[in-house]
């Protein structure tokens, strides 16, 4: 924008960075720096010349500012540069970013306190009056009207129609919690739901899987931060148990994974593939008599994810502590009555905070103390030497036994898990475990536990991207809403209040 005002429009520096300023706003989405781009100067330079030397002219007027408010600080001047000196110079994205935009936010209350704390601290000392946080939200007509119809219609015989257009009209339903045949008919469409997937993984995967047991879902993107590794170890542990003793009590569970990993990242791939291993296993092992199913959705997409959320009862969102930006997977799970099982980590603060402690189950280190331990010198194996079950679940992944035609082929996985485990999975494995075993227990309540799913779905107002896009127009752009008629498909006029900006 700055290149086209000044080359273009001929408008004076001052005038033309102003104007740039004002219009844009950065909101970020991650906290991992390899997500973050830095760009070659010299492919830069090559490709986009005039923009290398309006960047250089920002850095040099920004820089001058940081020096007149620390004057000598050297450090300082370097961590902000928008040029990253060393063998390769490169051009930090972000920072760029940070410095063209009137506004700084992150997407949920955990991840902009960490942006402020720790990745832009340089910039929110410099600036303080341009962070905020905007918490995600997801929208409630694709993610319960279209994707869960017959949910949707049980609400709406209930409460009418405002919960479409003012999620928090939900909270109307609290008083619902307690009826014993509104629950009865909240059950019945769970029911039907996992029915409708389960007929879809017959059809696309060739499993059978019992819809009367617990749907268990992890579904997102594959990265090791999210951990379905983790998944995958408890669901190792349960079928060491079974094999111990075939006759061992375990809660019927459906483990259902969906999600991709980026082109080029092998581990991510390789815990897919682990995924389909153990499943293979699993799922044809008469010792397990159908008790544990594992599927892994292939394509996962918008499309599938509308099969998915309606189905599940528990959802897993149990990415290390202070990793994930926010989350609005498990917003969708909520959304659609699934209780949570997850860590204190991105939006999972705050809706535990708005569905009830005691109707979210928590489990493993805060950010704080993973920060704590990473700082004192995190070990493994102090976890796997604690931890019998642990030991068992990665020596029955080293052993090669669910990959008998290449007995090294998850080597890397094992060698990850005890001489580094950058995410704290052993850290976090017994804690996680003792938590499932709570889960089991809940469900075995089928009326406490639809109960607690009315309360999920009542309480999840908040999260409506409704909320999300009003904060950002009223407190970000500074835009108000526009009315426009519209006609529906029957041309009755309606009236929705559109917002555009000016």
């Amino acid at each position: 924008m700055c290149i086209s005002l000044v080359d273009e429009h001929d408008l004076d520096w001052n005038r033309a960075w102003a104007i740039t300023q004002n219009t844009c706003a950065y909101t970020n989405h991650t906290l991992l720096p390899e997500a973050l781009e830095c760009w070659s100067v010299s492919l830069f330079g090559r490709l986009l010349p005039r923009h290398l030397e309006i960047i250089y002219e920002i850095n040099r007027r920004f820089l001058d500012e940081v020096w007149s408010k620390y004057p000598g600080d050297l450090a300082r001047l370097g961590r902000l540069s928008l040029i990253e000196e060393g063998h390769q110079k490169r051009v930090r994205m972000a920072h760029l970013a940070c410095v063209g935009s009137h506004a700084i936010n992150g997407v949920a209350l955990l991840h902009t306190k960490l942006l402020k704390q720790d990745l832009l601290r340089d910039f929110y000392q410099l600036w303080p009056e341009k962070f905020c946080n905007r918490t995600n939200g997801v929208t409630p007509r694709r993610w319960l009207l279209l994707s869960n119809p017959r949910l949707a219609h049980l609400i709406t015989e209930k409460l009418g129609k405002e919960w479409m257009v003012n999620l928090e009209a939900l909270k109307d339903l609290e008083a619902c919690a307690d009826d014993g045949e509104f629950r009865s008919r909240w059950h019945q469409v769970k029911q039907e739901n996992k029915q409708q997937l389960a007929a879809y993984i017959w059809q696309k995967h060739g499993i059978e899987v019992d819809s009367d047991s617990l749907f268990d879902i992890q579904a997102k993107r594959i990265h090791e931060y999210k951990r379905q590794l983790l998944n995958v170890l408890h669901i190792i542990t349960l079928y060491n148990r079974m094999k111990e003793n075939p006759d061992v009590e375990i809660l019927p569970r459906t483990f259902i994974f969906a999600g991709k990993a980026a082109p080029g990242y092998h581990r991510a791939k390789l815990i897919i593939k682990l995924i389909n291993s153990v499943a293979d296993v699993v799922n044809n092992d008469p010792d397990v008599c159908d008790r544990l199913k594992v599927v892994f959705l292939s394509n996962f997409s918008v499309s599938l994810g509308e099969r998915v959320y309606p189905a599940a009862d528990l959802s897993e969102q149990i990415s290390t502590a202070g990793l994930e930006a926010s989350g609005t997977g498990n917003m969708k799970f909520a959304l659609n009555g699934a209780l949570t099982i997850g860590t204190l980590d991105g939006a999972n603060i705050e809706l535990r905070a708005s569905v009830g402690a005691e109707n979210f189950f928590l489990f493993g280190l805060t950010a704080e103390q993973v920060a704590a331990l990473e700082e004192q010198g995190y070990n493994p194996w102090n976890y796997y030497n604690a931890y019998r079950e642990l030991r068992e679940a990665i020596a029955r992944i080293a052993s090669g036994y669910f990959s008998p035609d290449s007995l090294d082929l998850f080597r890397p996985i094992v060698d990850e898990l005890l001489h580094r485990d950058k995410y704290l999975l052993c850290a976090d494995y017994q804690s996680y475990l003792d938590c499932q075993k709570q889960v089991a227990a809940a469900y075995c309540d089928r009326e406490n536990w639809t109960r607690r799913s009315i309360l999920n779905v009542a309480r999840t107002g908040q999260f409506s991207s409704d909320r999300t896009i009003w904060e950002y127009c009223q407190e970000i752009w500074q835009v108000q809403p526009v009315p426009v008629e519209l006609k529906d498909e029957k041309e009755e006029e309606v009236s929705l209040n559109l917002v555009i900006s000016h």
